[in-house]
């Protein structure tokens, strides 16, 4: 490996999470070669193309973009015409093939958002909120051909606060693995790496998190359900059903000072201006944000002052059809147990 010079670089990310990682390597005066992201897509109501955030900011930065469909042989041809030292992967949303791989003289590196081996896979901060991990954090590694099996280069952990969401989560660990990427990059330059094989004996699973994941199940404890809002906020949103029409819980809390209620899970609560709902094993939850279908995002205590919802009533577990899921094949994750 090279010493005391900028590494020549391509660059594979698509959502917000890689901008930051992004923007640190071109301020750290790596040579961008190359970024490759998704291809536009039809977004919002109108269903208008919309380019993704890395594109967006590549523009901004005066990088070349490219997106293609598929990691074919057209793509490789091209980025080994390139003559890369290394490829850095950041939520790309493609498995690389192997002929990719072998492109770059030092191999491709991977960010990614857990401690690995713990939490491999396409969502594993809302895994781990789900599971109630009290901590978290990001890990670099040389790409192979599993699913975030490759040897790890750098880790960094960082707490989960009580009561933050995957979206703000995912925004602090952004930072703090653009950050990671760079010092990667260093090392990797001076040649004072030390990759280490992952220890199979801790690895998780953290497959994609499906509309469907978000059903919220009354009879399960408050403190359970509380952890899926947070887990599935801000996509896909963890959701209830209430007289025919889907409900959106955005944010809710279990009462330091709630009593327990033998009301049957999903009852909400005679309470003033506050809108509770009864949980599985007596216990409650608090809904500080709820969002009805085709309305706006409101308070708890405003729903009831607006009579969307009353005392007595039922959240239920009836649900709009979602198509089925394909069973695991090729590089699919196993699902793993409810949490």
């Amino acid at each position: 490996m090279g010493q005391g010079r900028h590494v020549r670089l391509i660059f594979l990310g698509t959502p917000d999470f890689a901008v930051p990682s992004l923007v640190q390597l071109q301020l750290a005066g790596h040579a961008i070669l190359l970024t490759l992201c998704q291809p536009d897509r039809p977004a919002g109501r109108g269903k208008q193309m919309r380019m993704c955030a890395v594109k967006r900011k590549a523009l901004t930065l005066g990088l070349p973009v490219y997106q293609p469909e598929t990691l074919d042989t057209r793509v490789s041809e091209r980025i080994t015409l390139l003559n890369p030292d290394v490829a850095v992967v950041v939520a790309y949303g493609l498995i690389l093939p192997r002929q990719f791989l072998e492109i770059p003289r030092w191999g491709c590196v991977n960010l990614h958002a857990s401690a690995l081996p713990r939490y491999r896979g396409a969502s594993p901060i809302a895994h781990a909120i789900l599971k109630g991990e009290k901590m978290t954090g990001v890990t670099t590694v040389l790409i192979d051909e599993g699913i975030d099996t490759g040897q790890i280069l750098l880790q960094s952990e960082s707490p989960i606060g009580e009561e933050e969401t995957t979206g703000e989560v995912a925004a602090r660990l952004a930072i703090l693995g653009a950050d990671l990427l760079v010092e990667t990059l260093r090392k990797m330059e001076q040649g004072t790496l030390r990759p280490r094989v992952q220890q199979v004996e801790y690895e998780t699973y953290a497959p994609k998190i499906h509309p469907e994941s978000g059903q919220i199940r009354w009879n399960q404890d408050a403190r359970t359900i509380a952890r899926r809002v947070r887990a599935l906020n801000p996509r896909p949103g963890a959701f209830t059903m209430h007289r025919g029409r889907q409900v959106k819980i955005w944010h809710a809390t279990v009462p330091s000072h709630a009593g327990v209620t033998n009301l049957p899970p999903g009852s909400i609560l005679e309470e003033p201006k506050l809108l509770r709902v009864a949980c599985g094993d007596g216990s409650c939850l608090e809904v500080r944000e709820v969002q009805l279908e085709g309305r706006r995002r409101v308070s708890g205590e405003e729903a009831m002052r607006g009579r969307w919802f009353a005392p007595g009533e039922r959240f239920d577990e009836t649900t709009k059809d979602y198509p089925a899921r394909e069973g695991s094949q090729g590089n699919r994750l196993p699902n793993p147990p409810e949490p």
